[in-house]
């Protein structure tokens, strides 16, 4: 019974470990699928629909050739189609039923598309000398844009590869199992074998010894024969014991053989052309958080390199309105006085909130909130973004550093998003259009203002700064010979008011206040202040200084029916205009 329970556990074993090589081998799936597509067109740009990147599942390579430089960026369907704007394109997507990728040619009226290197729509973009190759990871709503140089034909020759799911997770199993049944079987052959030693006697037995005789008969017993042949039981022992180093052997090469490697399960995913069209249609957040922190490091990057060689050509790469006024004015006054004070610097990061505009359609708004990551005594930044059309870059258009102290309302995550609000919406207990005559107006009259108590006071610093005890020390301090006069406006700049998930609102406005001094005597001249002099160039006037300060405002408005107050969240402010009165 014991050789025969070994015979069995070898016949299985080598059935189990030979399945699991066969897994391995002959069986073996192919590790990667690829499809490939020769686009004959004259179109300057490729789209390679996201249908198309996830006809297979995990992630796609990308082979482009055809092009001395070659160009890739990705991003939204949506953002990518609103870039290449009306220039005709190639369109490429996975046609199911037959197993490849096909392309048709979308026509336009441009022939020609701008640099797209550095725009702030895609998610990451590549380039490359001749061949290009680029292995990424993306849904079905994002799309690949394949270029030249925007003139040339995009790369012709295209290839996508996906890498398949070749695992082979019986392999450890069958070949586990088949060593166990052998070693089994071994076990069993071994105790077969010495128990068939230990039960073999000799050939013959010993005679009996002879009984006493008896005194009437004696008759000697025979002795008996033992059946058997020794010479079987050694030949079955011999051939077992040299059959088992091979079987070692065998199990210890086929064992070695298993592996496992990990992968998922392949798809059919649909893909038509019209799904293309379809994905630009779902409203989305402008950016997202790792968008906005790449916009962010681009504005800080701009910003430290034009404030240290006062480039105000550079600045107005990425800054516009408000903010550019406030920095190209202060680039001016340091150019003529090195003592005057820089303006606050943009921090790189980290990006503590964002807070895009849920939006598909321009212009897009982008709200962040930027800390100092070398200094934590550095109040944080709060940055008002807006990008005009999808080929422009977004542009700061609001940089105020945030109140000390300064705890901002709940907003939605970067994945969601938020609405604007327009500036004469009536959802919150003040129009954001409204906002900066009403400030202004507790600025130059304080308690006096109707306004006053719409705003909250304790905190506000800007008050302390150029409120109404100030101006009134300020005219105190002028010569008898000249006086002082003060007015404000709401500036032109743009109103941006987000949502939050109150149903307040963060909104950035400008204000901008003039300081008018006039001799009251003829003949008198008013002696200019250092800023005003490096700002217009003049040292004295008899006629009058006129001065206009900049100021950018951040508030926080509650919702409408709410009885809490306005807060002032942060600000900038600074000379922008000097000019002599007429």
């Amino acid at each position: 019974m014991r050789l025969v329970l070994a015979i069995i556990s070898f016949v299985v074993a080598a059935t189990l470990i030979g399945l699991g090589i066969a897994q391995k081998t002959i069986w073996a799936k192919p590790d990667h699928i690829d499809s490939s597509i020769s686009i004959g067109t004259s179109a300057p740009v490729t789209i390679i629909d996201g249908t198309a990147l996830n006809a297979n599942p995990r992630s796609q390579s990308i082979a482009a050739t055809g092009s001395d430089v070659s160009f890739a960026a990705y991003g939204r369907t949506s953002d990518v189609l609103a870039w290449i704007g009306d220039a005709s394109y190639n369109l490429v997507t996975y046609d199911l039923e037959e197993g490849a990728l096909t392309s048709v040619l979308i026509p336009g009226q441009e022939t020609e598309l701008p640099n797209p290197e550095g725009s702030d729509l895609w998610f990451s973009e590549y380039t490359a000398e001749d061949a290009l190759g680029i292995t990424i990871n993306v849904p079905e709503d994002v799309s690949l844009m394949i270029l030249s140089d925007g003139i040339a034909p995009a790369p012709g020759n295209i290839t996508l590869t996906w890498p398949l799911d070749n695992s082979t997770p019986w392999v450890v199993p069958l070949v586990s199992a088949g060593g166990g049944l052998l070693i089994f079987g071994l076990v069993m052959l071994l105790w077969a074998i010495n128990h068939m030693r230990s039960s073999r006697g000799p050939r013959r037995k010993p005679p009996k010894m002879p009984k006493l005789p008896r005194p009437q008969k004696f008759q000697p017993s025979k002795p008996k024969a033992v059946s058997g042949a020794k010479s079987g039981r050694r030949s079955i022992g011999a051939s077992s014991i040299a059959a088992l180093p091979l079987v070692l052997v065998g199990a210890l090469v086929l064992s070695g053989c298993a592996s496992n490697s990990e992968g998922g399960a392949v798809a059919t995913p649909t893909s038509t052309a019209a799904d293309l069209e379809a994905t630009a249609q779902l409203e989305a957040p402008a950016v997202t958080q790792s968008q906005a922190e790449r916009i962010v490091a681009r504005v800080a990057a701009v910003a430290a390199q034009s404030d240290k060689a006062l480039d105000s050509t550079l600045i107005a790469t990425r800054f516009t309105g408000a903010a550019l006024q406030l920095r190209t004015a202060n680039y001016t006054m340091r150019a003529a006085n090195g003592e005057i004070a820089a303006v606050p610097s943009i921090p790189s990061g980290p990006v503590k909130i964002v807070l895009p505009q849920q939006s598909d359609n321009w212009p897009r708004v982008v709200f962040a909130v930027v800390e100092n990551g070398e200094d934590d005594t550095v109040p944080p930044t709060a940055l008002m973004l807006i990008q005009d059309d999808p080929r422009s870059q977004y542009l700061v258009h609001y940089a105020t550093t945030l109140e000390p102290g300064t705890v901002l309302p709940k907003v939605a995550p970067a994945t969601i998003g938020t609405n604007r609000f327009g500036p004469d919406l009536q959802l919150t207990n003040m129009p954001p259009g409204q906002l900066a005559a009403a400030y202004g107006s507790i600025l130059a009259s304080d308690t006096s203002s109707e306004f006053y108590d719409l705003f909250e006071a304790e905190g506000d610093s800007l008050r302390v700064a150029i409120g109404l005890a100030f101006k009134t020390q300020r005219a105190q301090g002028i010569p008898s010979t000249a006086q002082i006069a003060f007015t404000n406006a709401s500036g032109d700049g743009e109103v941006v008011a987000l949502s939050a998930n109150d149903g307040g609102a963060i909104v950035a406005t400008n204000l901008n206040e003039t300081e008018t001094v006039t001799p009251v005597e003829a003949g008198v001249a008013i002696n200019a202040p250092a800023s005003f002099k490096a700002l217009s160039g003049k040292t004295m006037s008899t006629k009058g200084l006129q001065a206009t300060y900049g100021i950018q405002l951040l508030f926080y408005v509650p919702p409408v029916g709410s009885e809490d107050k306005i807060i002032l969240l942060g600000y900038s402010q600074g000379l922008i205009s000097a000019t002599e009165t007429q």
